[in-house]
């Protein structure tokens, strides 16, 4: 099958994948219709069978990071470190919902940075929930703040995020350098999202009470080592062509040892927080988006995609990843945008600023916007005007800030290239 069918029999599959992955009827997993869409895509030859595979080869190393980054989140919450963060920033907040709404915005963004936006999501929203009810203060704003920071806090390493380690792979730079143009338009999107939400929601930020001291867990000192040891891993791994994978791993086994010779071992319930699942599921989405770039959207891209490094251009190719992010959701708007701006580093990191930026917006975004949502308990569930309102009124102008950043970083500092 080629042309114009094969380009609509792939989209189609692209859109009930995607839905699926939205609904997830009876709690099912994401790669439950994604597999077969996948194979399906190879057997009517949208894909070749031997792209297919190139696909999955390439794709590979970076689900097995995913993977492992996120066993790692589970065994640091395990060890405690969320809950002993979220009582940290309590005590430190000393009853100003203002300071503690800074507080939670600067540790979503650290823990989007060094354990991904699923960490944040999943891991870290449930500690900052029940601190803010700890200090009897509306949790609103705080909800808010880690779904928002889950994605646009997680610009600046290229560990943070799926699409970020997408995005490394084809922009050819290394990771201080990637870095390094990232840091100015994290630092400035941060320092929005709080302008944001401190705006948006003044009037539920009411003062608490003081957290009680006597309440705060002991300091997971071995875990919390272990962290910080891994994170700087990550930098030596990449810097010399080692897969950050590795470094996940390496973390995972130092949290696992311990746990071993205390015979406290759960192996069952550790393979289910790697999320093999969700794995599969980016796997086969990776097989399915090709399908649809190959016969019609890439083509299409191309046309829409401005050239050079100009301010205008990296803009305007941020705002049209952002739009495509909220069209079809980020990852599969990452792997159709990525082909058409492979080793351009600027080029790339302008559509990562829109995939990163641009789901907040809308809810079909991002699956961890939604995943977010989907966790939450049903009174502190966001109303959907109110979400989508937020987004409208900040993420046109965030995207324009952080797109400026990024030309004014590439100007000083350079590609390498």
């Amino acid at each position: 099958m080629s042309g114009a069918a094969a380009g609509s029999v792939a989209l189609v599959l692209l859109l009930a994948t995607l839905a699926f992955a939205v609904v997830r009827p009876r709690g099912l997993s994401e790669a439950v219709l994604a597999v077969p869409a996948a194979v399906l895509v190879v057997a009517l030859g949208i894909v070749p069978l031997h792209d297919a595979g190139r696909t999955l080869r390439d794709i590979g190393p970076t689900v097995g990071f995913l993977a492992a980054i996120l066993l790692f989140g589970h065994l640091c919450a395990d060890a405690g470190v969320f809950t002993y963060l979220g009582a940290r920033a309590a005590r430190a907040a000393r009853g100003s919902a203002h300071r503690l709404l800074l507080l939670v915005i600067a540790l979503a963004a650290l823990v989007t940075v060094t354990l991904t936006l699923d960490a944040t999501v999943v891991l870290l929203t449930p500690v900052v929930l029940a601190t803010a009810a700890r200090l009897a203060t509306p949790v609103r704003p705080f909800a808010y703040a880690c779904a928002r920071l889950a994605n646009s806090g997680s610009l600046l390493l290229p560990v943070s995020n799926l699409t970020n380690l997408l995005a490394y792979a084809s922009s050819g730079l290394s990771f201080g350098r990637f870095t390094a143009l990232m840091l100015l338009p994290w630092l400035l999107v941060c320092a929005g999202e709080w302008v944001a939400l401190r705006t948006f929601f003044r009037r539920d930020l009411v003062d608490g009470r003081p957290a009680d001291d006597g309440d705060d867990p002991r300091a997971p000192g071995y875990a919390l080592t272990v962290l910080l040891v891994t994170v700087a891993l990550f930098v030596a791994a990449t810097s010399v062509d080692i897969a950050p994978a590795w470094a996940a791993l390496a973390g995972c086994v130092a949290l696992i040892v311990p746990r071993v010779v205390s015979r406290d071992v759960a192996v069952g319930r550790w393979v289910h927080e790697a999320s093999p699942g969700f794995c599969l599921f980016v796997l086969a989405l990776s097989v399915v988006v090709d399908g649809v770039t190959r016969h019609g959207l890439g083509h299409a891209l191309q046309q829409l995609v401005p050239d050079g490094t100009s301010w205008p251009a990296l803009v305007g190719l941020a705002a049209l990843a952002a739009v495509l992010a909220n069209v079809v959701n980020n990852l599969p708007a990452t792997l159709a945008l990525l082909p058409t701006v492979a080793g351009h580093p600027a080029s790339v990191l302008a559509v990562l600023l829109g995939v990163n930026i641009g789901p907040n917006l809308a809810y079909p975004g991002s699956l961890a916007t939604l995943l977010w949502r989907r966790q939450l308990p049903d009174a502190d569930k966001p109303r959907a005007v109110e979400f989508h309102r937020l987004g409208a009124v900040t993420v046109p102008l965030l995207v324009l800030v952080a797109a400026t950043a990024l030309w004014v970083g590439v100007e000083v500092i350079g590609t390498g290239g």
